[in-house]
This record gives structure tokens, sequence and C-alpha cells, in this order.
């Protein structure tokens, strides 16, 4: 692993780091804010995963989330949202598509087979890696993001309970395979498959198993997306079928930018430590 950038912040550290991913076959970046509490010894370890287009900077800089993390105790692990690199595939001219937009699957389709695994590198290398190579507590551990990334926080949640223990979302893509956005990734990176489709669907997920988790919701009422891309209330009505604990919270006025995501992030800190602090 090697440090690109350290400092200080709030009394503890953020940082950026690269390492070599055998997951996705390339160099992959991400950030940690490391509180001040992990000089005493582990602490809870959040995993906030980002939107379209999106690196491991934005949230870093954009949200605004140390100062409460510093507060609370709890690391905060900010991965990029793709692989990157001259032999990457890419989608040239398509902002939701390519670099930028792994969507958080394991893609099985050529050319993105080869290094298109978010999936695999957000369940299992990075968890491992943060394990090695910093003062995390392994078994508190939650996981959220930010519309393609609140996609991604809710199925790595589902298909994984036992490792990522809360979950929550700012303006999740939940039926991805009834949304253009979705459908177009699925596509591509997964094929024509419909079972392939589903076990990357948080709404058809929640149906056929639901979490014990209580999974937190934001969705700004005035999202540019909100009614083509990403129709909170399929999953809404998926988790009142099944009995899936939700908080679904529609904030009037509100966007799908990170103005949006930095006023409520304090709300989400703050549920996450709650929820961890049950273990």
């Amino acid at each position: 692993m090697k440090k690109i950038s350290e400092q200080k912040c709030f009394g503890g550290v953020q940082g950026v780091y690269e390492h070599h991913s055998e997951t996705c076959g390339c160099e992959m970046r991400f950030g940690v804010f490391t509180p001040p509490q992990a000089k005493d010894g582990p602490v809870p370890a959040l995993t906030y995963l980002a939107g379209l287009t999106c690196t491991e900077e934005n949230f870093i800089v954009k949200a605004g989330a140390q100062r409460v993390a510093a507060e609370l105790g709890l690391m905060l692990i900010a991965p990029d949202t793709s692989p990157r690199g001259e032999d990457v595939a890419d989608a040239a001219g398509d902002y939701d598509m390519g670099k930028g937009a792994g969507f958080y699957l394991d893609a099985t389709e050529e050319p993105w087979a080869r290094h298109y695994r978010m999936y695999s590198y957000i369940a299992r290398e990075l968890p491992d890696l943060i394990a090695a190579e910093f003062p995390a507590d392994t078994i508190k551990q939650g996981i959220f993001g930010h519309s393609m990334g609140g996609h991604g926080a809710l199925t790595i949640h589902l298909k994984n309970p036992g490792s990522y223990r809360s979950v929550s979302a700012f303006a999740p893509i939940v039926a991805p395979s009834q949304v253009p956005w979705g459908q177009k990734a699925f596509m591509n990176y997964l094929g024509d498959r419909q079972e392939a489709w589903e076990a990357y669907n948080a709404t058809a997920l929640v149906a056929a198993e639901p979490s014990t988790a209580h999974i937190l919701i934001d969705q700004g009422a005035d999202d540019q997306f909100l009614a083509e891309q990403l129709r909170p209330e399929l999953f809404k009505q998926a988790c009142e079928r099944v009995g899936q604990k939700l908080t679904l919270r529609m904030q009037p006025g509100y966007d799908h930018s990170y103005f949006f995501i930095s006023t409520f992030v304090e709300d989400h800190l703050r549920w996450h430590a709650a929820e961890l602090g049950k273990l």
C-alpha cells in the first residue's frame, strides 16, 4: 500500500492511499479518515460508496463528514467507484458507463469482465486490506452511499449482512433492472440474463431475503432523477411486503447534489454509530 497524502483533520487523519488490486487487476485509490479515538484501539468503520462520475475524492472533500466522525469515533472509508488505468476498458463519451461507473458489480461480459469487479473489491478485498493496515473494528462495520453508490451499499449489505452490519443511502438507485441507468449498465456488464441482473437489484434482494438491520434512506423530493432513475417507492413497497425495517425520508426542496448529502450526512453517521453500538 502506498500513501498518497495524509493531513490532520479534527484531531484525526484524513489520508488517501493506493494499492494494487488483485480483484480489479489495476491500481486502486481509496480514502480513510482515522478518528482520534483510534489511538486507543480499533474503532467502528463505515464505508461510503460514491455515485456516477465520482472518485474517492468527492466524499472526502464535499460531504463534510470528518467533524462528526471524529466526535463519534468512526473510521470513514471512501473507495473509488471503478477501476482505473490505461488498459482498463472505458465507454468514451458516456458518463454512465465505464470509468466512474462501475456499478459495484462483477462484470461477466467483455471487455468489462477483466477489471470491472467492484462488488468483490468492496465486499472482500478492500475490507481485508483495511483490517490489515488500519485500526478498524472488523465486527462493527457499516456501509452507505449515494445514487449508484446507494445501490451498491444496499446490495452489498443485503448480500453480506454479516460483514456490513448497518446500512443507509442517499438517493439510491433501488431497482436498477427497472430504470435506464441500471438497464444500460446491466446489459453491458452482465449481458441479457435476468437472473444476473436480479443478483444486483436491491428491491429483488430485499424481497427474497430481508435484513435484520434497520435501513435508512434519505431522498431529495426535488431530485431531478427521482421519477425516472431512482424510484424509492419500489423499494419501500418490497420492504413493506416482507417486513423489512425501513426509514425512508423524503426531504422537500433537496436535489441530487452533495449539498443534499452534506445536509444529512451527520444524521447518517449518528445512525450508523447507534446501530453499530448495539453489537
